[in-house]
């Protein structure tokens, strides 16, 4: 058996994918690239495909993972490149590592989230955070399949920002304005996922973007004490990189 750790992006309209056909998606992929694939014992046996933290529907991201077990070794530089054309558009695998052992979702403590939300400027952004971050409870409201149900949204989000926005050049015709907050979230359960942040923003700062905002998830791993996160896959690159050397 070998365990392998992969990172792929969601992208494009990929994003609006429910986890079920994504997880079809990457099955078929996988028989499409005759990957030799372990599978569990009983009546009904599956491929051993573990996913971690996958991103809700409608979110996009450069940071999914997933770990599988093949039954031959394999070279995941060649891998990584047969896997990916096996893809449908959208779903981009962009690395694949041998396992290093430990149990990988113990290395996703939190997010980091890019959302954009057009026809709101980066000041009015910058405040409304800066409420939000001031605040020590935020209650927002959530549909599940159990009915509506409210988390505290507040607790979760750890640090953040707004990005600047590029210089404009004079002879580029001005455009709406986008503000693009940055968001660390720890993952707790239940997760608070980025419509709670925005629905946190509406909440205490009655912000209410003029169109949908969009999300990307761009990182996850385990949090550094600045609030930043540690590359998941840095310990598995650093044992294959010894066992090479």
């Amino acid at each position: 058996m070998q365990r392998l750790r992969l990172r792929y992006a969601k992208r494009g309209p990929l994003r609006f994918t429910s986890h079920r056909d994504v997880a079809r998606a990457f099955e078929r992929a996988l028989r499409r690239a005759k990957v030799p694939m372990a599978y569990s014992q009983g009546f009904n046996p599956h491929p051993k495909i573990s996913w971690i933290g996958a991103a809700p529907t409608g979110v996009a991201s450069e940071a999914e993972y997933v770990e599988i077990q093949v039954v031959e070794e394999q070279d995941p530089d060649t891998l990584v490149q047969i896997l990916d054309s096996a893809m449908p558009p959208g779903l981009d695998l962009l690395e694949i590592v041998p396992a290093d052992g430990g149990a990988f979702a113990d290395r996703m403590e939190a997010s980091r989230w890019r959302l954009e939300l057009p026809g709101v400027s980066p000041d009015t952004l910058r405040a409304a955070f800066a409420q939000l971050m001031a605040a020590e409870v935020i209650e927002v409201e959530r549909l599940t399949k159990n009915g509506m149900r409210t988390i505290d949204a507040r607790a979760a989000v750890i640090t953040g920002w707004v990005e600047t926005d590029p210089v404009e050049s004079p002879s580029t015709p001005p455009v709406d304005p986008c503000g693009i907050l940055v968001v660390v979230v720890r993952q707790l359960t239940p997760a608070v996922r980025p419509d709670d942040v925005l629905s946190a923003l509406r909440v205490i700062a009655a912000l209410e973007p003029p169109v949908p905002a969009k999300a990307t998830r761009m990182a996850q791993g385990r949090l550094d004490d600045g609030g930043g996160l540690f590359d998941p896959l840095a310990p598995d690159r650093a044992a294959r990189a010894s066992a090479s050397g």
